[in-house]
């Protein structure tokens, strides 16, 4: 595959749905990726990107900032407290709002330093034990307390779970959105990313697809 051929399918997944062409945000998912590998995309003019971890992209992603103006930096994976303010200088973005007390010291750093970033509430929409998340039962509650310490909330993030039909995880979380009023929906991964774009994604995460295999050698 590779970034044309994604980028060929999310148009193709936008046209099929009715969607405007550019609806869809595609993070290329860089964790555990050789430099080549990252600096190939770059090259070829792609500028968001999503990480899980916060000492991994310290490491890397001020030198690319540098040479590549324009990148877009979106926190994918789970975020300790004590990463919080690293987090804050480095990501545009954090998928990965998932419990009050995370919610809690991000306002309290979010009103010191005056700027916050886009903001998605992680859902667990299956509901499994193994997995973060707030539980959809508690997601409208969860999104009114963030709002009430002023964090500004963009959408919602969720992972179905593994080897289940997607769809109705996918409905479920925009069922959520809308009745909360919140516009992003950050939902597909390389497997079921066409799937999701239908089912409404403003935002996919996209590895392997891009990429290939990781090497955690």
């Amino acid at each position: 595959m590779g970034l044309d051929d994604i980028k060929r399918r999310i148009a193709a997944a936008e046209a099929a749905s009715g969607r405007a062409a550019g609806a869809v945000t595609l993070i290329a998912v860089s964790k555990v990726q050789p430099q080549g590998r990252v600096e190939a995309v770059l090259d070829a003019g792609h500028r968001t990107f999503g990480e899980n971890y916060v000492q991994e992209a310290a490491a890397k992603w001020p030198a690319w900032r540098d040479r590549f103006p324009g990148v877009e930096l979106h926190m994918i994976g789970p975020l300790q407290t004590n990463k919080l303010k690293p987090a804050l200088e480095l990501f545009d973005a954090i998928h990965t709002l998932d419990r009050p007390s995370l919610a809690q010291k991000l306002a309290r750093q979010v009103q010191q330093r005056g700027t916050c970033p886009q903001l998605f509430v992680q859902v667990n929409i299956g509901a499994e034990p193994q997995k973060a998340g707030i539980l959809p039962g508690d997601a409208d509650a969860f999104v009114a307390d963030c709002q009430a310490l002023d964090l500004t909330i963009r959408g919602l993030m969720c992972i179905p779970p593994e080897d289940a039909d997607p769809v109705p995880h996918f409905r479920a979380l925009r069922g959520i959105a809308a009745r909360n009023g919140l516009a992003g929906l950050s939902m597909g991964m390389s497997a079921d990313f066409e799937t999701a774009i239908a089912e409404g994604a403003t935002h996919i995460r996209v590895g392997s697809a891009i990429f290939g295999a990781r090497d955690y050698g």
